[in-house]
């Protein structure tokens, strides 16, 4: 077999084939006996079709099983003995069989590029200050508040701001503009709380003033960005009829409210609590603002260029976890009224940007030679059991049966290189 590797680019590589014919012919010649025992065929018993009847018969098929019994392991021949280890699977192209000829083709893939020079020694990163803010804390409080709030029913006055409102809603909406179908929408014994921040525009003014027992049919405007994904940007008609009519009832700011949601004493130890959880998520979120620091750091300076076919593959990570978010809120990714292929490309810039890091990562865990023990895989395997629920076992036997386990470890040795990458910065607060 004669193979050359022809470089394209720093991660693009072409590779052309040339088997022998004599290789070719005995893969046919093996195909045609091996359909002769299953061909049927006019005028001869089964099995007793002659070889060259079975050859002019089924040629296209025997053709095409003999390429398919070749080509890949030419590949992975071609491959290997170049010392080359592909992203992934290689493009096939120009299959070129036949009988007493040799089998030629070429194909493309992508390498990991060759790093001679990544600085990461002198890496001076941005630590966001910590400071209070004034307005947390009492946020934090009506939260707190809210959760621990009942609702009471109304019935001497109409709804207004505040009030809970429980409707029969239908929303309709005409389509044959060109980019949209038609859509409706029953729901029935929907709770809405007027005043909340994810109502749509003007749905508490149309709600106001109603009453139980009450219907209205009235038409809103839905931003470009709202969800569900299906209204975004369009006039939808309402059709509600009122059944419920509640208010809350917030506790009192006291010791008592204190004691209930937690183990505090008092409102005083109630609020230290809260300013103290705010300070260590300021914190938290310093922290993360030097590590996107030092990863955008990486990217910037890795010199050489990446390969096409991780690109793609973080952008599909990325919409997969649109479509699983839409999943949760209970849409179909599948009608939503989303261009992928517009959302795809605002994708691939931050995409492009976090291969480039993972690879210069990686390039650090070569050169510092970073390593997890079978001890770190272990712990690691337990602590995600606990999160599922599940036994380290199961956890265990199901990252094994999908190379997750191979995954987990690359994972885990890139974070032992930015924490190793972070004790050797120099952080400024600013």
């Amino acid at each position: 077999m004669k193979a050359g590797i022809t470089e394209l680019s720093e991660t693009r590589r072409r590779l052309d084939v040339e088997i022998p014919a004599a290789d070719v012919d005995a893969a046919i010649d093996r195909l045609t006996r091996r359909r002769r025992g299953r061909a049927r065929v006019p005028g001869f018993r089964p099995g007793k079709v002659p070889l060259h009847v079975v050859r002019q018969r089924f040629k296209e098929d025997i053709l095409r099983d003999a390429a398919g019994d070749l080509v890949p392991a030419a590949v992975e021949n071609a491959i290997q003995e170049h010392g080359l280890s592909t992203v992934d699977a290689p493009d096939v192209r120009e299959i070129s069989i036949d009988e007493g000829r040799p089998l030629t083709f070429h194909a493309l893939f992508e390498v990991m590029p060759a790093i001679a020079e990544l600085d990461y020694d002198a890496l001076t990163l941005r630590r966001r200050p910590v400071t209070a803010d004034a307005g947390a804390e009492e946020r934090a409080l009506e939260q707190l508040r809210l959760r621990a709030s009942r609702v009471v029913p109304v019935t001497d006055r109409p709804i207004e701001t505040g009030d809970i409102a429980t409707i029969d809603l239908t929303r309709t909406a005409a389509g044959g503009d060109g980019r949209t179908s038609g859509y409706e929408e029953p729901l029935q014994r929907t709770r809405i709380e007027l005043g909340a921040d994810g109502n749509p525009p003007g749905m508490d003014a149309e709600l106001a003033g109603l009453s139980v027992g009450d219907s209205k049919t009235f038409e809103l405007s839905y931003p470009v960005d709202c969800l569900p994904a299906e209204l975004a940007g369009r006039r939808v008609t309402h059709t509600v009829t009122v059944r419920e009519h509640h208010r809350r009832l917030l506790p009192d700011v006291d010791d008592a409210f204190a004691k209930s949601v937690g183990n505090f004493d008092s409102i005083e130890a109630l609020k230290s609590g809260l300013a103290g959880d705010l300070r260590r998520a300021a914190e938290l979120e310093a922290r993360r603002g030097v590590r996107r620091d030092l990863l955008r750091q990486l990217a910037s300076r890795l010199t050489v260029e990446v390969p096409d076919a991780l690109v793609a593959r973080e952008i599909a990570r990325r919409l997969e976890q649109v479509a699983a978010s839409m999943a949760r809120q209970g849409m179909d990714p599948r009608t939503a009224n989303i261009d992928w292929d517009a959302l795809r490309e605002e994708q691939r810039a931050a995409a492009l940007e976090a291969v480039r890091a993972a690879v210069a990562l990686d390039e650090v865990v070569r050169r510092e030679d970073v390593s997890v023990g079978d001890e770190d895989i272990e712990q690691e395997v337990a602590r995600l059991a606990e999160r599922l629920g599940q036994t380290p076992a199961a956890v265990r036997a199901r990252l094994e049966s999908d190379d997750g386990l191979a995954q987990m470890a690359a994972a885990m040795r890139r974070e032992k290189a930015i924490d190793l990458l972070l004790s050797r910065a120099t952080i400024v607060t600013a």
